[in-house]
């Protein structure tokens, strides 16, 4: 899953892509390297962020998803059943909730009636107070239950199971040894039967662990260890490189 984010304040890549032509073509860039589908946002949830109105996202979104409709594979970051309706009505197929159906009562439904794929990811607290001193006492189990329950919400709103994914989250309320647990015990999120995926690429604790801003290799390294606990999608922003890695990683495993 590529990443393009069309916002002036993302952790990675805030105002790369705001040119709805230059994201545009990002975003087939990405296709032709081996993405399978393209993740598009136009709301920043890094850590500190502050929401914006359905109105500013739509702005942000719809001239790119319009200009690929059809063409490319799209996913869309948001929680807003209003941009969801927009950007599926513009031909994207799957909904990428990082409220995990939290955030607006009427997503679940339009999901529902839309036959969308859907992603529900584990975030603990918000993305304004994510991060102030998170705590769990398994993380593991913690994330494992709360996927569990938001799934057994979505398959009740009427949402099919096997249409849904499950991300727990990498970076989200998480210190850095959690999201490094995270992966070596991705198996507590498989067994809840569902594809798992994760997104460290450029993530913050990487640069905590390297001490690098070229977090390229790092990013790489997460998705391979990610790929290689069972993580089926691998979410990030630098294509090509982590599509060799992973066609390594797969013949040799």
């Amino acid at each position: 899953m590529g990443v393009i984010n069309v916002t002036p304040d993302s952790f990675s890549d805030g105002g790369v892509h705001l040119d709805p032509d230059l994201a545009a073509a990002a975003s087939r860039r990405m296709v032709e390297e081996g993405a399978a589908i393209v993740d598009v946002g136009g709301e920043s949830t890094r850590p500190g962020s502050e929401g914006v109105s359905a109105e500013e996202e739509l702005r942000r979104v719809l001239p790119v998803l319009e200009r690929l409709a059809g063409e490319v594979p799209l996913s869309i970051d948001t929680s807003k059943a209003a941009v969801a309706r927009a950007a599926l009505d513009a031909g994207a197929i799957l909904v990428n909730d990082v409220t995990a159906l939290r955030g607006d009562p009427e997503l679940a439904g339009l999901v529902a009636d839309s036959g969308a794929y859907l992603c529900l990811m584990h975030m603990h607290g918000e993305p304004r107070t994510m991060q102030a001193e998170p705590r769990y006492d398994d993380v593991g189990a913690e994330v494992a239950s709360f996927l569990e329950e938001r799934l057994a919400f979505a398959v009740a709103q009427g949402i099919p199971e096997e249409r849904i994914c499950l991300d727990p989250g990498i970076g989200f309320g998480k210190t850095v040894a959690h999201n490094l647990e995270l992966v070596r015990r991705l198996d507590v999120v498989l067994e809840l039967g569902r594809p798992v995926l994760v997104g460290f690429s450029r993530k913050s604790s990487l640069r905590r662990l390297t001490g690098s801003d070229d977090l390229l290799g790092a990013s790489i390294a997460a998705a391979v260890a990610a790929f290689e606990h069972g993580a089926t999608i691998l979410r990030v922003h630098d294509v090509k490189p982590h599509v060799d890695a992973l066609i390594v990683a797969a013949a040799v495993s």
